[in-house]
């Protein structure tokens, strides 16, 4: 077969080396030029004030779990009033079969506030305040580090992504076992860079 045209990554349809798995990824950039018929969703301009005494992460708020948030003016961090994970949990004990395994799964997990402004998100923050955020980042890490296996800091935007506070923050979560693609990279010869 002949090639009519040069190649373009962003036209033409091609597999993706991916070094974590040692596996090739289809990718098809063009069909992104398809007709779309499904639903789209609609963006709400919500206006954010600037202190909302009824958001549970805003500064001297009420959380669900009846905490009050002390008057904070830089970030704010705290243990997950609806964990995900816990750090004392119950061995699940032996499997009744063997393909019904399982082991004990302990964790934490923290919100980190990044400003005690509703309506200000990382990017409308100075570099003073961004740097603050970035610092203590790394406290958390460095610190539940220590106890834990794994330290995971990300940031959920939208309601479509799972953010259910437009409050600027972030999770903390932490985990007493390496997750499936991180294993994967410190596994893997070819990643020994990445």
């Amino acid at each position: 077969m002949m090639e009519s045209s040069q190649f373009d990554p962003l036209d033409h349809q091609h597999v993706r080396y991916n070094p974590l798995r040692g596996d090739w990824v289809l990718v098809s950039p063009h069909r992104l030029k398809r007709p779309w018929k499904g639903k789209v969703e609609k963006k709400e301009d919500k206006e954010v004030p600037r202190h909302d005494p009824k958001n549970p992460l805003s500064p001297r708020a009420t959380r669900g779990s009846g905490k009050v948030n002390p008057d904070y003016e830089s970030t704010f961090v705290f243990d997950n009033d609806f964990p995900a994970m816990l750090p004392d949990v119950p061995s699940p004990g032996p499997p009744s079969h063997p393909l019904l395994r399982s082991e004990a799964a302990r964790g934490t997990c923290r919100v980190m506030c990044f400003h005690p402004r509703s309506d200000l998100t990382l990017p409308l923050m100075s570099v003073a305040e961004i740097r603050s955020v970035v610092d203590e980042w790394a406290k958390q890490t460095e610190e539940l580090g220590q106890t834990f296996t794994w330290v995971q800091v990300f940031e959920n935007k939208g309601e479509l992504m799972g953010c259910s506070n437009p409050h600027p923050h972030c999770q903390i979560w932490t985990s007493s076992f390496l997750p499936n693609e991180p294993s994967l990279e410190v596994n893997s010869p070819e990643c020994s860079e990445c």
